[in-house]
């Protein structure tokens, strides 16, 4: 198994493209022109521009994105000493953590120089190529030595992650484990196992945030750093304690919290039993802590326990503070990272956990459930919304304390920077959220007893977007309700099949009757459909005792629009429903329909279809850009698919000239205008940039849409139905709870928009 393992690693880094990162051009290099631009003679100009003032050199070049990870290849994970070149790999990972996280580029940098003064000689010589400076993996005392003499030489953010990075996670840990079990930092007696850098940065900062140096012990291989002892170097000193302990085991006597920086299987259980109530434990030795997760957990029940480990909870994981705090320090152009910068990561991190926690998170997790508590005391690794979070509050504390040469102005814009950085620029659901939360409405969930609709229900509740009606069985949905600790206390619930309903399935029934009857339904037949969730709560809906209607997460489209049709209608004027979805990229924000209704559209639907799509693009405050769709351009087909795509835009063109569409076109022509006003300058859209891409048939559409999903190019929002009389909204099968909150909110504010036009039409 374990020769399996290796030989996985080794092929990983091996297979493809050897390594783990690469350069990409960010520039235009197809033409002359452009290779004119990018080197010889057009690059001649922003060097002049530099030489004037080498501030310049951020609006010119990389450097303001650009970090360093740098490394001698001393101290390489539990690897110890193994050379510069064999840590390499360790130093391209770190690159790929700062890209995948925060954006940021990185050159690896190994030095083949253990000597300090000449490596701190080596760094300073190539700085002027860098944003920031990494420092990674190099050896105590020297990395002190180090980093301290490059901060002092050079005006550029610089850290030594393996000192700093440790610190911050496990003080955000530190403080919401404290805050869990009642205790305050200045009272709290800590024993810090390793003396190394790790150490040192750690008791500092959390004397920082107020731990008392009288309260500290720190233990290193040959006991207790105590004044009484003769053989400690200036670095150990300043943490020697006077408290008569000698060994681990009578240091960690009565205390309150054991942070491990050391080796594996040091902490005993009965060391663990002789602490004070409700201890801490931080066993971050890699890869294995100093004592088990399954060793501490037995040992006693009070404990919190955290590791540096991915497979157990808590993780005190680096990645947690350093693409981030990079990322804050590079954005104001900061002339380092100091303490406040450091304290403001902390904080930032701790508030985080706090907070609910994405459904993204816990199915990267495979869980059902994260909320702070015991087992979850600091974010997870993979919480996209650390970026936003820790960034900003680092940049701040830069510019609060004078060291930021580029302040920040719009903390909404800069986060709107960062999402975009990431793919994560959802603009355009947060504006609609926002618009929600103003009037909220009254949501029914047709399929209550599903997990995903409850959490959904939870979070829209929570945040003010809507007030959810779960329709299902009471005691049923309460079970689910509190086996998955969802909050949903006082929440209405409808049991369409109970005795009290009875006069609600009654009027429903005489209401769908009176609808339907030229359409051969009887009484009966409509009172017996009123046993069916999806009948009952759209006549909810069309009865006024609620606003909008979500199904889907496990019924089939047709078995939910029919009685859609039946009971809320198609709006007048349209023979025709279809479906929308919102796909954001980083290149921006498209819709697409129809992606759930019309298979084969007729020349006739595809009007309908195009009529649809651009009156709910101006529902979410964006201008239509409409392109039809095909596999020909401009006539070049005068038969099948083609020629009626073409037959439709003839028509619109005519009978609706303020509609900002054109085809038929090929779906390169449409997102590339000016390659699209080279071939096509008479276009009805030249100039513009498409946002709205009318499909000639559903297979195409969903096609679409879902690989950019599936090969990692967008998110989507929906599908969004488009064309009934009332709010009604179909979901996919098997919706994630972030679909359907985003379905609630759009449902919200299509009922907003219902209601005023109801309030127009009575005036």
């Amino acid at each position: 198994m374990e020769n399996s393992k290796n030989q996985e690693a080794l092929n990983y880094h091996k297979e493809g493209r050897p390594g783990k990162i690469q350069v990409v051009p960010t520039k235009p290099y197809s033409t002359a022109r452009d290779l004119a631009l990018a080197y010889s003679p057009g690059v001649a100009i922003p060097c002049l521009e530099i030489q004037k003032d080498q501030q310049f050199a951020y609006d010119y070049t990389a450097k303001g994105n650009l970090v360093a990870v740098i490394s001698n290849g001393t101290a390489v994970l539990g690897l110890g000493d193994i050379g510069a070149l064999a840590g390499k790999p360790v130093m391209e990972g770190k690159g790929l953590l700062f890209k995948i996280f925060a954006d940021i580029d990185v050159f690896d940098i190994e030095v083949d120089e253990k000597d300090p003064a000449k490596f701190i000689e080596v760094v300073k010589a190539i700085s002027c190529t860098f944003g920031g400076i990494n420092l990674e993996d190099i050896k105590a005392p020297e990395c002190f030595e180090i980093e301290e003499k490059l901060k002092e030489a050079l005006d550029i953010p610089i850290m030594h992650d393996d000192q700093h990075g440790t610190a911050i996670i496990s003080a955000a840990a530190l403080i919401n484990a404290l805050e869990l079990v009642g205790k305050k930092i200045e009272d709290i007696k800590i024993v810090v196992n390793g003396a190394g850098a790790a150490a040192s940065s750690c008791t500092t900062l959390y004397m920082a945030l107020g731990a008392k140096l009288e309260n500290i012990v720190m233990v290193d291989s040959k006991g207790v750093i105590s004044t009484r002892r003769t053989d400690l170097n200036s670095r150990k000193l300043p943490f020697a304690t006077n408290l008569p302990c000698n060994t681990l085991a009578e240091a960690v006597a009565g205390s309150d919290v054991f942070l491990g920086l050391s080796v594996a299987d040091i902490l005993t259980q009965d060391m663990v039993r002789s602490m004070a109530d409700d201890p801490l434990v931080f066993a971050c030795a890699n890869p294995n802590p100093e004592i088990s997760y399954a060793d501490a957990i037995a040992s006693r029940p009070d404990i919190i326990f955290a590791t540096g480990r991915s497979d157990y909870p808590n993780q005190v994981n680096n990645v947690l503070g350093f693409p981030y705090i990079f990322r804050g320090a590079l954005d104001v152009r900061s002339t380092g990272i100091n303490e406040a910068m450091k304290v403001a990561a902390v904080l930032a991190i701790a508030e985080l956990a706090k907070k609910p926690v994405p459904e993204v998170v816990t199915a990267a997790y495979n869980t059902m459930h994260l909320s702070f508590g015991r087992q979850y005391i600091i974010p997870k690794p993979l919480d996209p919304r650390l970026l936003i979070t820790v960034a900003p509050a680092v940049a701040k504390a830069a510019m609060e304390s004078g060291i930021a040469r580029k302040p920040i102005e719009d903390w909404d814009k800069y986060a709107d920077e960062l999402r975009q950085r990431m793919g994560l620029d959802n603009k355009l659901i947060r504006g609609l959220t926002e618009k929600a939360k103003e009037n909220p409405k009254r949501v029914v969930f047709a399929e209550a007893n599903h997990i995903n609709m409850l959490k959904a229900a939870q979070i829209a509740r929570s945040e003010g977007i809507c007030v959810p009606i779960l329709l299902g069985n009471e005691e049923r949905i309460e079970k689910i309700i509190a086996e998955n600790t969802i909050e949903l206390e006082g929440v209405e619930i409808v049991n369409l099949r109970h005795d009290r309903e009875e006069a609600k399935r009654q009027k429903y029934a005489k209401m769908l009757t009176a609808k339907r009857q030229r359409e051969g339904m009887t009484f009966n037949e409509a009172y017996e459909k009123m046993f069916d969730r999806n009948y009952f709560g759209m006549m909810m809906v069309e009865a006024g005792d609620a606003d909008a209607f979500i199904t889907g997460v496990y019924t089939k489209y047709n078995d939910a629009i029919v009685p859609a049709i039946e009971i809320v209608g198609m709006r007048e004027g349209l023979n025709h429903i279809a479906g929308l979805n919102i796909v954001t990229t980083k290149l921006g924000t498209f819709f697409f329909a129809d992606t759930m209704v019309n298979n084969h559209p007729s020349k006739e639907t595809l009007i309908d279809i195009a009529k649809l799509a651009h009156d709910s693009v101006h529902l979410f405050n964006t201008e239509p850009v409409m392109a039809m769709l095909s596999y020909s351009n401009f006539g070049e087909r005068s038969a099948g698919s083609p020629a009626m795509v073409h037959d439709a835009v003839e028509y619109l063109h005519k009978n609706y000239p303020e509609m900002l569409i054109d085809g038929e076109m090929q779906v390169n022509f449409a997102l590339d205008r000016e390659l699209r006003h080279d071939k096509f300058p008479f276009s009805k859209i030249d100039g513009m940039n498409v946002n709205t891409l009318i499909f000639p048939n559903l297979s195409s559409a969903s096609i679409a849409y879902k690989l950019m999903l599936e090969i990692g190019m967008s998110e989507t929002i929906g599908p969004i139905q488009m064309g009934l009389n009332k709010p009604v909204h179909i979901l996919n099968v098997e919706s994630s709870v972030r679909d359907i909150l985003n379905m609630v909110t759009i449902a919200v504010v299509d009922a907003q928009v219902e209601e005023q036009k109801l309030l127009n039409h009575r005036k």
